[in-house]
């Protein structure tokens, strides 16, 4: 897609801290990350968000796939996992991508 930021970063046009890169998707650190890990994982084929990554099981099944390395690779016993779908969600970039947030406490609710 023509003017996805994301599109841009898989093509690298855009720069972007990769933490793993897959045939089907990459992860990079959050450029404003709200844990002490921060990592979004998305698919490289363009899907605008999680209900029409729904759609495509061999795309839904290799992100869940790149979420465990991302985990596996950085050590985190525990993390969440979040998908925002929709402005109004606070979708921000709408190319499907996973959040995934590590390095503290993050049961809920907080304290």
């Amino acid at each position: 897609m023509v003017d996805c930021l994301f599109c841009k970063i898989v093509a690298g046009e855009v720069p972007a801290t990769v933490v793993l890169d897959d045939a089907d998707w990459l992860a990079f650190e959050d450029l404003d990350p709200k844990a002490p890990v921060h990592v979004l994982v998305i698919p490289k084929r363009h899907l605008a968000d999680i209900g029409e990554l729904g759609t495509d099981p061999a795309a839904a099944a290799a992100l869940v796939a790149g979420i465990g390395a991302v985990a596996r690779k950085l050590g985190l016993q525990a993390y969440r996992t979040v998908f925002n779908t929709g402005a109004g969600a606070g979708q921000s970039v709408f190319h499907a991508h996973a959040h995934v947030l590590g390095g503290r406490n993050l049961t809920w609710p907080p304290g």
